[in-house]
């Protein structure tokens, strides 16, 4: 059966791994700022970049600033969407090391390590990420600066634990960079986390996240997501999700925020702006992947929404790109999901 949280996700194109194995005693207090930079070795230019830490043994403090601190056990996972930079501590009141400075390459290109601490109790941590080239997520955009999610209370925490040590044992021993197990093991931990985040929120969550918790809603929004070029209409939407027309219309609505034709047609030109960005790709090509008839008419519902032809929104994009001229800020009326 799909799973509409899934497959919105996997439309947002994620690829991830294990790059840091982190063992600390007590007292402990680790700014954490990690980059892009950090991923490369294993992840060709990641735009947007989602830290995870999976803690295995002990447990620590993790405070993103202006936040309330989460306390984080074995057993758990804490997920960072926005790579806010972290304080990782065993109290309150200490003294911050910047992690980064401590980071101890392998010398057989395996995993880094940390190892840190005035010799108290354990505490022993993998680190991971999911990296997108997408510089407009409308999937990571809606979700708070660190999620918990507890491993215990997932269907698949046995896999998950079971993969977490495999990368660790691999890596350590220079045998494993990224590959397709720990790509799905980044995205199965993010995938539970918005699951439990979107149920935990209920009806005052985010609209996209409320359409995704409903199971019908969820259904056509998982349809939309997986075929964005289908030739799908209001009665076809309401197919999918086993209801009237009508009920689909009015529950869409209430739920997401706008009706389901108007989020299809902002969900296929965030595609677009997607697919405009990688080069070689023609604008023809785009609309029809998409779902446009012709090139005119994507161009013209193209530039109703950002004010830009497409060939316009690619030069000014290639142009932020490379460096050149002042960015210019996003189009007000440019797609982001409420």
């Amino acid at each position: 059966m799909s799973d509409p949280i899934s497959d919105v996700l996997r439309s947002v194109r994620l690829t991830g791994g294990v790059f840091l194995d982190v063992r600390l005693t007590e007292p402990f207090c680790l700014l954490s700022e990690f980059t892009v930079a950090d991923c490369r070795p294993m992840l060709n230019d990641p735009v947007q970049i989602v830290f995870y830490h999976v803690m295995l043994a002990g447990g620590a403090t993790m405070t993103v600033p202006g936040e309330a601190p989460v306390e984080v056990r074995a057993g758990e996972v804490a997920i960072l969407p926005h790579n806010d930079t972290h304080t990782v501590a065993s109290g309150p009141g200490l003294r911050p090391t910047i992690s980064r400075s401590l980071i101890q390459p392998a010398a057989d290109g395996g995993l880094a390590r940390i190892v840190h601490g005035g010799g108290g109790a354990g505490m022993h941590m993998v680190c991971g990420f999911l990296g997108s080239t997408d510089r407009r997520n409308p999937a990571l955009a809606m979700l708070p600066r660190l999620l918990k999610l507890d491993l215990r209370s997932t269907a698949s925490r046995e896999w998950i634990e079971s993969s977490v040590r495999f990368a660790a044992a691999e890596l350590a021993e220079g045998r494993l960079a990224s590959s397709g197990v720990m790509s799905r093991l980044s995205e199965v931990l993010l995938v539970e986390a918005v699951r439990r985040f979107a149920a935990e929120a209920g009806p005052s969550g985010p609209g996209w996240l409320r359409g995704l918790a409903d199971p019908q809603i969820g259904r056509a929004l998982a349809a939309i997501h997986r075929e964005p070029a289908a030739r799908w209409s209001a009665e076809g939407l309401a197919r999918a999700a086993g209801l009237s027309r009508s009920a689909f219309a009015g529950r869409f609505a209430a739920l997401v925020g706008e009706p389901p034709i108007r989020y299809l047609s902002q969900w296929r030109l965030h595609l677009a702006r997607q697919r405009l960005g990688e080069r070689g790709t023609g604008i023809a090509r785009v609309a029809h992947e998409v779902g446009y008839e012709s090139e005119e008419a994507f161009s013209r519902a193209f530039k109703r929404a950002t004010g830009l032809s497409p060939a316009r929104w690619r030069e000014r994009e290639a142009a932020r790109t490379a460096g050149e001229g002042e960015p210019a800020p996003p189009h007000p009326r440019e797609y982001m999901p409420s």
